[in-house]
């Protein structure tokens, strides 16, 4: 016998042990796994099918059943485009184009180009994170893709994939050869340091200046990203390029290539375009009117300011934590604070009762609120936070419009409420706050053509704008049809028709 005989069997039983015990290990929690996988696999399903967001009709198109059966985990998409499918019907079933009209509504659904990548970033102590970014180029055919950056922990492809498609249709209201597209990612700036914002901007914008061109791809702002984190990516942008003055990114700062009034452009457009509606249907004016404003960040800021400016009343402002409420109207003083607060002190709006005329309530936004009376809904804040109870609720208060600062901020629910209600005026967000995008892509031509515009000739291009996206509104519904159906309508044809020569 070899004496390494008696070895191999020392090794070996060792080994057998392990093996032995990690099969009784298997067997224990095997039971376990498969409980967890069923319940995993029973959530995932119950998202599917109950989620309030999804398509509430599945019969309605039924040429949207593929769609629909390729993502049923991106609700919120889904929500999008059947909302946009209402909207256009009557195309669909026009005899002579209708099957054009289709093909072209399912063209768009999907994304041009989705691009996906990491974003690793260190933060302040020397640890190492990893974010995902991504880029969806949704349609090209009225020109380069435009659309803002979100930076937010709740972003994944599916959110972005309904704000690009969002995104097409408000570009094509603009009037500029603008197509559509958004992106971001999950990466969470509350609680970071400078530093670390800095640092996480230079990392995705290492990734994704190799994707973007003035005349290919042109990224902004958005949740999230303002001014200083558009600053931070034009920063490294230019040392990657050696390029100074391209035009592709908007929201810059007017010292490097920005345009006058684009922080202001969606709030102060989303007003302009209430005032047109409000003195076209209603006869009347914003002055003396209680308007309730949802959200704290760019859009609600200057939607607020311009809505104090004609002499309405702000009731209330939010944030993910609650409602700051101004009975009375907020003051010029308290606009000025609650700007320190969000732009210098990263601050929430319960650290501002002291400072302020207004009273914070906790744990409520502003269509939660059964005791506040208002006349106008403003909601700035993000997705889907008007849902079919708040709806109706803000109905039975006798609100004459709700005017849509932020994308589709109305659940399905909410907005079949609305509809049934056609004496309250409904303006999507794709047309009230088209002005951001519309003064991007000023900005875009002001690049290009190296010039500089001032303030006030751009407030003017501004309000020519949206005074445009109105009439188009008007002329798609016709005598019958509610403003919400013509700006879909609008829209829509611009890009089937570009898509048709």
């Amino acid at each position: 016998m070899s004496p390494f005989h008696h070895m191999r069997r020392r090794r070996l039983k060792p080994t057998i042990a392990l093996l032995i015990a990690f099969i009784i290990f298997i067997l224990n929690n095997l039971q376990t796994i498969q409980a967890k996988t069923t319940s995993t696999k029973m959530a995932a399903a119950a998202t599917t099918t109950t989620n309030p967001q999804s398509c509430t009709n599945p019969a309605k198109f039924d040429f949207l059943n593929d769609l629909r059966s390729k993502y049923p985990h991106q609700p919120v998409f889904l929500q999008a485009v059947e909302e946009m499918a209402l909207s256009i019907e009557p195309l669909f079933n026009d005899p002579v184009n209708g099957k054009f009209y289709k093909k072209a509504f399912l063209y768009l659904t999907e994304p041009e180009r989705t691009i996906s990548f990491h974003v690793p970033w260190m933060d302040d102590q020397g640890a190492q994170h990893v974010n995902r970014g991504w880029r969806v180029e949704f349609s090209s055919a009225l020109g380069p893709y435009k659309g803002g950056l979100r930076f937010h922990p709740t972003v994944d492809d599916g959110i972005l994939k309904f704000l690009g498609f969002e995104q097409i249709f408000k570009n094509s209201l603009t009037g500029l050869p603008l197509g559509g597209g958004k992106g971001g990612s999950d990466f969470d700036p509350k609680g970071k340091s400078e530093g670390e914002i800095r640092r996480f901007c230079e990392s995705f914008m290492t990734e994704l200046c190799r994707y973007i061109d003035a005349s290919t791809d042109v990224p902004a702002g958005d949740i999230g990203v303002g001014g200083r984190e558009i600053g931070y990516m034009y920063g490294t942008y230019k040392r990657l390029s050696n390029k100074h003055g391209e035009g592709v990114l908007t929201g810059k700062s007017p010292l490097f290539g920005g345009i006058h009034l684009r922080p202001e452009a969606t709030g102060f457009g989303t007003v302009y375009m209430a005032q047109h509606a409000i003195e076209d249907k209603l006869k009347r004016s914003l002055e003396g009117t209680r308007c309730a404003v949802s959200g704290s960040g760019n859009v609600a800021q200057y939607a607020s300011k311009m809505l104090i400016q004609l002499g309405a009343k702000v009731v209330c402002m939010s944030d993910s934590n609650g409602v700051l409420v101004f009975e009375e109207g907020m003051t010029t003083s308290d606009w000025e604070q609650i700007i320190v607060a969000k732009t210098v002190e990263r601050a929430r709006l319960s650290s501002l009762e002291t400072r302020v005329s207004g009273k914070y309530i906790p744990n409520h936004s502003p269509w939660t609120l059964p005791d506040l009376n208002i006349n106008f809904a403003f909601p700035c804040a993000t997705q889907n936070e008007i849902d079919g109870k708040a709806a109706n609720m803000l109905i039975e208060k006798g609100v004459m419009g709700v005017f849509e600062g932020a994308n589709l901020p109305v659940t399905t629910e909410g907005q079949e409420a609305l509809r049934a209600h056609r004496d309250v005026l409904y303006i999507p967000g794709k047309a009230a706050n088209a002005g951001g995008v519309g003064v991007s892509g000023l900005e875009m031509s002001q690049n290009a053509s190296r010039t500089y515009w001032k303030r006030e000739k751009v407030d003017a291009m501004l309000k020519e704008m949206m005074a445009g996206i109105y009439q188009q509104m008007k002329d798609n519904a016709g005598e019958d049809g509610t403003l919400e159906e013509g700006c879909n309508r609008a829209g829509f044809l611009k890009v089937a028709q570009a898509l048709k020569e």
